[in-house]
């Protein structure tokens, strides 16, 4: 894939225990919780330049816990709450034993996005709390953070690989991702005249 001059890195977020708190099977919006500082790290992440795009295995579908509708009147439900501020949601319905391209940690939701926006991954990053999400950072070849809401704090002791940032949870990820990025190059003084 080219990226052009106008290509946008992206943030790839994990919805459930990440962008929201854990619900088992999130099926309702009554049961929807935004973390406190969720808006406040997607705005920063917003004003650094980035494309915020929401990747979710929602396997709740396959199981025929609840339907595609229930789910996207969940996403429309967190646009809502984040003013308008995700670009994009991708999900998985399939069961972790389809074998699909789409289920994290393969990077079917990652290409889709891809194909529909102008990404450059080589800035990009992978947020979440899961070993999954971790491993689908590296199988896109792209950075990963991982946060310790969620489950983050028991699969962080199972991760193989070590992601770039781990931080207590996505505001402190955000703000981490933030000061890697380059510095805005800085006003020249003007030389005094002679």
């Amino acid at each position: 894939m080219k990226i052009t001059a106008d290509a946008q890195p992206a943030i790839f977020v994990d919805r459930d225990g990440t962008l929201i708190e854990e619900v088992n099977f999130l099926c309702r919006v009554e049961d929807l919780r935004l973390f406190p500082y969720t808006a406040e790290a997607i705005e920063k992440l917003k004003a650094a330049g980035f494309l915020i795009i929401v990747v979710t295995n929602q396997s709740g579908i396959g199981r025929s816990i609840y339907d595609e509708a229930a789910m996207q009147s969940i996403h429309d439900a967190i646009q809502a709450a984040l003013a308008g501020a995700i670009d994009g949601f991708y999900h998985c319905p399939h069961l972790p034993c389809d074998g699909c391209e789409c289920r994290k940690p393969r990077i079917g939701m990652i290409d889709l996005a891809c194909s529909d926006f102008n990404i450059d991954l080589g800035r990009s990053w992978m947020i979440g709390d899961k070993a999954i999400d971790v491993e689908t950072g590296i199988n896109a070849g792209i950075k990963s953070a991982m946060v310790m809401t969620g489950y983050g704090r028991t699969h962080s002791a199972e991760l193989e690989t070590t992601p770039a940032i781990m931080s207590e949870n996505l505001l402190a990820a955000a703000l981490r991702i933030i000061a890697t990025l380059p510095s805005s190059p800085q006003p020249q003084p003007a030389e005094a005249a002679p």
